[in-house]
């Protein structure tokens, strides 16, 4: 669910990142790219300018794969390698400057199932996103803690106040709806972070674990992050999602703290406090359609 990223750079420091993925974007393992040409008759031992000429190095192209048309970008480099990526952006491939257009159509016919998969896959991934955004005015539902509240404007209300389904928002009539998005986003934070310090230090104990810090993140493409240096950040969007999920994630990132990895012991790890932790892993990576995503 999660993976073990290199060593990235963190204000100066190198900084060991184990994150759980809202969704990865995936890269196929790299084609060979023919040998560069040897310079000959170009002048100043210079490459011959390949493709009649390489003026940019990005550049929008189209592909047919299986019968169906497909747009990439293609980026140019000194790799040796032509490599392939596929995220919300959609495909994108990166080749040697040397290497010809047809050579790159080649390497495309060849990762074209890998490629098909994978941009179905983010399609999928993309209209799920967009049936479980939050419509951001009077009367609309929002989820929290797996279950739906409506959002109700009520000039009279102080502040923000929920009674069983109904969440009061003290904000005028007629409000914007960026008014509303930051008044309950918000109140939205403030419940996750109470929510998560309360499971934290149930969690803690019975792992043997104390992160040395931790805070909440906004990150689009992370549900949470454990750094080397034992800090953790949990995605405050987790507080629309039943407790199970909230739970399974905040086990996972403290497990890291005893196994920076994704070994046997780790899963073990998690286990041992959390016996049921496969169907909240897999709801969670399943976005059910019966949750709200801000």
């Amino acid at each position: 669910m999660k993976r073990l990223r290199d060593l990235a750079r963190d204000a100066g420091q190198s900084i060991l990142q184990l994150t759980l993925p809202l969704f990865d974007a995936v890269d196929e393992p790299p084609v060979v790219a023919p040998r560069a040409p040897q310079a000959q008759g170009f002048g100043h031992g210079s490459l011959p300018p390949a493709d009649g000429g390489l003026r940019r190095s990005t550049s929008r192209r189209m592909a047919r794969l299986g019968g169906h048309p497909v747009e990439y970008e293609l980026r140019r480099s000194r790799r040796r390698t032509i490599g392939f990526c596929v995220d919300d952006a959609g495909l994108r491939v990166t080749a040697p400057k040397w290497v010809t257009l047809a050579d790159i159509d080649a390497a495309l016919v060849e990762k074209e199932r890998w490629i098909l998969r994978k941009l179905v896959e983010w399609r999928d991934h993309a209209q799920r996103r967009e049936r479980l955004s939050v419509r951001w005015e009077d009367g609309a539902p929002v989820a929290l803690m797996g279950r739906q509240v409506m959002m109700r404007i009520d000039a009279t209300a102080r502040g923000i106040v929920l009674h069983d389904d109904v969440l009061s928002i003290g904000l005028p009539q007629g409000a914007s709806v960026e008014q509303l998005s930051d008044a309950v986003q918000a109140w939205l934070q403030g419940r996750a972070r109470i929510l998560f310090a309360e499971r934290l230090a149930l969690y803690s104990p019975r792992l043997g674990q104390v992160p040395t810090r931790w805070r909440l993140s906004s990150a689009r493409t992370r549900w949470g992050s454990c750094a080397a240096d034992g800090s953790i950040r949990l995605n405050w969007r987790l507080v629309h999602f039943p407790l199970e999920i909230v739970d399974y994630v905040i086990v996972h990132e403290l497990a890291h703290l005893k196994e920076m990895n994704h070994g046997p012991r780790f899963w073990a790890t998690v286990q041992s406090v959390l016996p049921e932790f496969e169907a909240a892993r897999q709801q969670l990576k399943d976005f059910p359609d019966d949750l709200t995503m801000s």
